[in-house]
């Protein structure tokens, strides 16, 4: 049996595991049974989710855990993979494909058992790179749950006040990332999402592009505020990136804020089916060093642009393409994200979706860009 006609197997929670959501469709907070043979799909779940993935999952059918309970000598107290091999056994599975994050642990278990694990390299559903237009509404709303977030940000930071030290104060008290970030994340939370790590870092906390930021904002610093929640309702995630100025920008600040705005232009441009990602990548960063943004480390700090230009999105924040690795094809959803990062200047990044269409590609974030407040 080659390895494209193996039956296809996976044993995950779907509330974490991104192969099993895109197959079932369902959310579970506990790893269940998924087997794919040929067309056929069965899912095993626990009398706790049955009624539930009878009605919801994008399954052909549904097999109770207590109805194997009831062919094991111990019963329900047998184990989890007791259950699971006795599954497999009643479908003839021998040999079956899982992803390779598959758990070792149980995948010793399984093949102690009898049946033989093969890791399947690369995407598991290769289909996941492919958006359908029914995934990409989906990820439009996940990108509108991130825009409300922010749009609060924003909100926040126009109300705030510019105290002594430049120190930004809202509600009569010193703005915080960890107090913006706070507001950001709830208006996320009421727009239906799940905020997940939200990045509000002002000045040179900024030039860390995954610190999440900590302490006073202040104004006329840059402040990058990366926003990327999931949908609770589809389990999409959305993600952009907006730098902002509370306050009057310097010359050298505006420079390098229009500056990154123009190297994603230009990646935007270049962006589309059957062009390489790392060219485009290279080129950006060639841009920014003609402009005198070097990537280069500088006593021990490394300065300019010295991440990649994006990443793929959909079920995971950051999935299968990656940019400088792909040569772009219609479907694929990818960030595009640049970024420059001086050290006593600050930080800047602008971050948007797109879909590679058939003859170009299609912004899906649309909130503004704005520097200052």
């Amino acid at each position: 049996m080659s390895k494209s006609t193996l039956p296809k197997l996976i044993i995950a929670a779907s509330d974490h595991d991104a192969d099993m959501l895109y197959a079932t469709g369902f959310f579970v907070p506990d790893p269940f049974v998924f087997l794919q043979q040929g067309r056929r799909s069965t899912i095993v779940l626990s009398d706790l989710e049955i009624d539930r993935g009878r009605k919801e999952a994008r399954v052909d059918e549904v097999v109770a855990y207590s109805d194997i309970s009831r062919r094991l000598k111990k019963g329900k107290d047998a184990s989890f993979v007791a259950h699971a091999t006795e599954f497999l056994r009643s479908r003839k599975i021998r040999r079956a494909a899982v992803p390779g994050s598959f758990p070792l642990g149980l995948a010793a278990d399984l093949e102690k058992a009898g049946i033989k694990l093969i890791p399947q390299p690369g995407l598991f559903w290769p289909e996941r790179e492919h958006k359908t237009a029914e995934e990409l509404k989906l990820m439009r709303q996940a990108l509108a749950i991130t825009e409300a977030g922010m749009a609060r940000g924003v909100e926040v930071l126009r109300a705030a006040e510019i105290g002594p030290k430049r120190v930004l104060r809202w509600n009569a008290k010193t703005l915080t990332s960890e107090i913006l970030r706070a507001e950001i994340d709830a208006a996320i939370l009421r727009a239906g999402g799940v905020p997940a790590n939200t990045i509000v870092a002002g000045g040179e906390q900024a030039c860390d592009p995954h610190e999440r930021g900590s302490g006073p904002l202040r104004a006329n610093e840059l402040i990058i505020l990366d926003i990327f929640p999931r949908s609770a309702a589809s389990g999409y995630f959305g993600d952009m990136t907006r730098t902002i100025l509370r306050g009057q920008a310097s010359d050298a600040q505006r420079r390098l804020w229009n500056t990154c705005l123009e190297g994603q232009k230009r990646a935007l441009k270049a962006m589309k089916p059957g062009v390489a990602g790392k060219p485009v990548q290279d080129e950006v960063r060639k841009f920014f060093t003609d402009q005198g943004y070097p990537t280069e480390q500088r006593e021990g700090r490394w300065t300019g642009f010295f991440h990649g230009l994006g990443h793929g999105l959909g079920l995971e924040i950051h999935e299968v393409p990656r940019v400088a690795a792909t040569t772009f094809r219609s479907g694929q959803v990818v960030t595009v994200e640049p970024g420059i990062y001086v050290p006593s200047l600050g930080g800047a990044r602008h971050e948007d979706v797109i879909t590679i269409t058939p003859t170009g590609n299609r912004l899906l974030s649309r909130f503004p860009k704005q520097l200052e407040i």
